[in-house]
């Protein structure tokens, strides 16, 4: 049976090649696009999954009313937390990833992920250790632990168990080495603890400095520790700070604001967290969600297109269906040869989407910056899913609607102008042409959005203009007079730099354009706080950036109060402190009173989906913000830019530091990576939609094929009659372009609702207007007809004689 089923399939291969090929295409295509979403949603959903402790380990995040959510703390905290009886852990670390060198016996090895945290660290983040022990790996102050991968390039095949080395401005003895077995949240390549003289309790409420990490013994009361926190807060601030004040505690919390603890699972860590509260960041669930959602959409497409085929082709089929019944075929068994079929269809299907996949792989991984790969039981199972559900989505129906053919009627030669089953296959090309609509227009939206973030006046211009890391080593933050020795060492080198040819400015200011810094600070004017994000600038700063002025003046070298007093402000700034006229007015930032003297025009610092935050620009001596200082900015002439940057990098590695590799970037393209996840989504979109645009039209193309053709002797004995090629074409294609318009007034709600969801991503957005709609409308009835027109002229030019001839 078996065998005759293979031959009868193999027969129909042949005899419609065009149409067997577009259906293992179509499916082939809407299979791949859900094996890459299910790639890229197994890696996200694998962060943290190895890690036993995922459940109990929590990150104490807290925000400030009207400010951005911080993981930061004071240390102050942690005797709080080891009191509770409910934390098991304690866990305080320095700023994620470092970057340090490692020194052993002369050899210098550069790390980018080195995390400085507390002895207990492996008790939350149990990596594998493959050398040395869990419990001792942290045990003291200048105790490090080493991945495998940077074991290997420190020590090749020495054993580094007791080994010295200098890091952190100090002598470490390695005492761990370890491997983390899948995705972490954090993934650093060394972990070392050197926290003792950071963690002096004389660090006081008020210096948010310390990441707190905490393992709970149950979950289920995490509640209460968070209570506890937001306590500890309102009597070690908003009580200590009224009182000083001469407040009350409600007076001064309506001025400060009110503290939230968030008690954050790291099983939750990456896709749900409300803040970038780990090193390795968060996914981006809502692109996630999107990724996904429109691959199932494209396999369902893939499968409609299939099931429509599958029951047009089986007019074709009807007479050997009616044969096969009379030899004594039950229902039954005619239904198991089509699904047998659609199996071999799916068969071949998902091994031309395997073959897709991975040729097209390494496209999609750095287009998601991933490692992705397929592999791995849990992807095998999914494939086996994936193949059952669309055999039974695309093969069920078809071989029972096949299956239910009408004995006499087919046998008498008429099946084909029976209406049986042309409602479905109508309906089904109406949702086809619905799910075309949504992505024509859906992806002319999300290009406009995209293209206007691209274009919006930015209220900067960074495209000549470079960022470069300023890498000082280390000794020059010891020590007395910090601020001042560092403003030095970065002036001497300003000057220096400034005498390179092709150089036409250097300054430098303490904020970035990468939109990793959202953070804000008090400001008190007239005795009510205010939240607001400081920049501390060097002279010629704003200006390198042009950068405009609205009112009073910029800074000035001549002027010496400008780097003791002075302060500029936004736009945005003066609308929130309600100021009309701002210049000369006083307000107080650290307890020191600065004088406005100049309005600065509105700009993006943050991603221009956020919107402009109230900022206020002082001169870096102004409040010692030198320290903070890790980027120099040079303005580059238009001419010779490569050979310029190479003399810099040649100026750095002689003049400023040779222990860093020189690090630089565009302040445009920097600025241009804080949207670069709506990019892709517009990229995304774009290559998704001609792939719908694509299977729709094999769709249309073949149902239109076989339904002219059912139409061949009406069409023969109207020419016969005298009708002309015009009104042919028009009969033939007046239900489809009907069909056309249904589906894309079905299509009009969903796509204006999500599409308007999504915008509300932005803070700077378009409106959406008609023209989407009517530019998308027009482009998928031109195709429409450009498809069934085609088809129809091909049909009016047929012999009469060849349908007419029994007549």
């Amino acid at each position: 049976m078996l065998h005759n089923w293979i031959k009868i399939f193999i027969y129909h291969l042949k005899q419609n090649k065009l149409f067997s090929f577009l259906n293992v295409l179509g499916l082939s295509i809407g299979i791949a696009g859900l094996i890459f979403a299910l790639l890229y949603w197994n890696d996200e959903h694998s962060y943290d999954q190895w890690n036993p402790e995922k459940e109990n380990v929590y990150q104490v995040l807290v925000q400030l009313t009207d400010t951005p959510v911080r993981g930061e703390h004071p240390f102050s905290l942690k005797s709080f937390l080891e009191a509770d009886p409910n934390v098991e852990n304690v866990v305080y670390g320095d700023s994620w990833y470092k970057k340090g060198l490692i020194v052993y016996k002369g050899k210098k090895e550069f790390v980018d992920k080195m995390i400085n945290v507390d002895r207990d660290f492996f008790a939350l983040f149990p990596f594998k250790i493959s050398k040395g022990g869990a419990v001792s790996a942290l045990k003291d102050d200048g105790s490090i632990a080493i991945s495998d991968v940077t074991a290997k390039r420190i020590f090749g095949d020495e054993n580094p168990i007791g080994k010295e080395v200098n890091c952190f401005d100090g002598v470490c003895i390695v005492r761990a080495v370890y491997h983390i077995p899948g995705n972490s949240s954090i993934a650093p390549t060394v972990i070392v603890n050197r926290m003792k003289k950071l963690l002096d309790p004389n660090n006081q409420m008020g210096v948010f400095n310390f990441k707190v990490l905490v393992k709970v013994k149950d979950p289920s009361k995490v509640d209460a520790i968070k209570r506890m926190l937001e306590k500890v807060y309102y009597d070690e601030i908003i009580v200590r700070e009224a009182s000083q004040a001469g407040f009350t505690p409600d007076e001064m919390e309506k001025k400060i604001g009110h503290f939230t603890v968030f008690m954050e699972p790291l099983s939750q860590a990456r896709l749900h967290s409300v803040a970038d509260g780990y090193p390795e960041g968060r996914g981006n669930y809502q692109f996630l969600l999107i990724m996904v959602g429109l691959s199932i959409l494209i396999l369902i497409l893939s499968i409609v297109n299939y099931v429509n085929m599958a029951t047009a082709n089986g007019i074709n089929r009807a007479k050997e269906i009616g044969v096969r019944k009379v030899l004594g075929a039950s229902m039954g068994n005619i239904i198991r040869q089509f699904l047998f079929e659609t199996i071999l269809t799916c068969l071949f299907s998902i091994l031309l989407a395997l073959v897709i996949v991975e040729l097209t792989l390494p496209y999609y991984n750095n287009f998601l910056n991933k490692d992705l790969i397929t592999n791995g039981s849990q992807f095998y199972v999914e494939i086996i899913l994936v193949f059952i559900i669309t055999v039974v989505a695309a093969g069920f129906f078809p071989s029972i609607y096949i299956s239910n053919f009408e004995l006499l009627k087919v046998l008498k030669g008429n099946f084909a102008r029976s209406k049986n089953g042309v409602w479905l296959r109508n309906g089904m090309l109406i949702f086809q042409f619905s799910i075309a609509s949504f992505f024509i227009v859906g992806s002319h939206i999300v290009y406009q959005q995209v293209n206007y973030l691209s274009n919006k006046d930015l209220g900067f211009k960074g495209d000549q203009v470079i960022a470069v890391a300023l890498n000082f080593p280390n000794y020059y933050y010891e020590g007395e007079n910090i601020e001042r020795n560092i403003y030095n060492k970065y002036t001497v080198t300003k000057q220096q730099l400034n005498k390179i040819k092709g150089v036409e400015s250097v300054s430098a200011g303490v904020m970035s354009f990468d939109g990793s810094d959202n953070s804000l600070f008090p400001l008190l004017y007239k005795d009510v706080l205010f939240k607001v994000k400081h920049a501390a600038v060097d002279f010629g700063m704003l200006e390198m950036l042009k950068i405009k002025m609205v009112k009073g003046r910029n800074f000035d070298e001549k002027i010496a109060s400008d780097t003791i007093n002075s302060l500029l402000i936004n736009e945005t700034a003066a609308k929130l402190l309600g100021m009309k006229d701002p210049v000369g007015k006083e307000v107080l930032i650290r307890n020191q009173k600065l004088k406005i003297v100049g309005v600065v025009k509105d700009f993006n610092l943050l991603s221009p989906e956020v919107a402009i935050p109230p900022m206020t620009f002082f001169h870096i001596k102004t409040l010692d913000f030198a320290e903070d200082m890790n980027l120099v900015y040079v303005k580059l002439k238009s001419e010779d830019t490569q050979n310029t940057i190479a003399d810099i990098e040649k100026f750095w590695a002689t003049n400023v530091g040779n222990e860093y590799p020189f690090k630089y970037d565009f302040v445009d393209k920097e600025y241009a990576r804080t949207y670069e996840s709506y990019v892709k989504q517009k990229d995304l979109f774009l290559l998704l939609n001609l792939i719908v645009i694509g299977i729709a039209l094999f769709g249309l193309y073949a149902l239109a094929s076989y339904s002219i053709q059912t139409r061949m002797k009406e069409i023969a004995i109207r020419k016969a009659l005298g009708a002309e090629t015009n009104m042919l074409l028009r009969e033939l294609s007046k239900q489809y372009i009907l069909y056309c318009v249904i589906g894309f007034v079905i299509a009009l709600f969903p796509v204006y609702y999500l599409l308007n969801k999504w915008l509300e991503n932005f803070a700077y957005r378009i409106d959406i207007s008609i023209y989407p709609f009517i530019l998308g409308f027009l482009a998928l009835m031109v195709l429409t007809l450009i498809v069934v027109l085609s088809k129809a002229y091909q049909a009016t030019k047929v012999d009469v004689l060849k349908y007419l001839k029994y007549e």
